[in-house]
């Protein structure tokens, strides 16, 4: 399997199918890396770990303030690309 695999990109197919095995095989899962390669397809166990510790490693960042916040600017009076929050209570 590890011949299919490509190391360093992730398909968007392949995120959403990592997000749901995590959900599936907890910490306290046997062969959890394996389970979720498998869920996955295309990755090998120690890919999705590595994965995973980057998604944490980032989650961490985050938490701790040291990603900054974009900054969303409007300009003049266009409205395309914003939310309208009319008639919301």
């Amino acid at each position: 399997m590890a011949s299919m695999s490509s190391h360093g990109s992730w398909t968007v197919k392949q995120n959403k199918a990592f997000e749901k095995a995590l959900a599936v095989y907890d910490k306290d899962t046997p062969d959890r890396w394996y389970n979720v390669a498998k869920a996955v397809g295309g990755k090998t166990a120690e890919e999705v770990k590595r994965h995973y510790e980057i998604l944490v490693a980032d989650i961490r960042r985050i938490e701790n303030g040291n990603v900054p916040f974009p900054n969303y600017r409007t300009t003049g009076g266009n409205m395309q690309g914003t939310i309208s929050t009319e008639g919301w209570m």
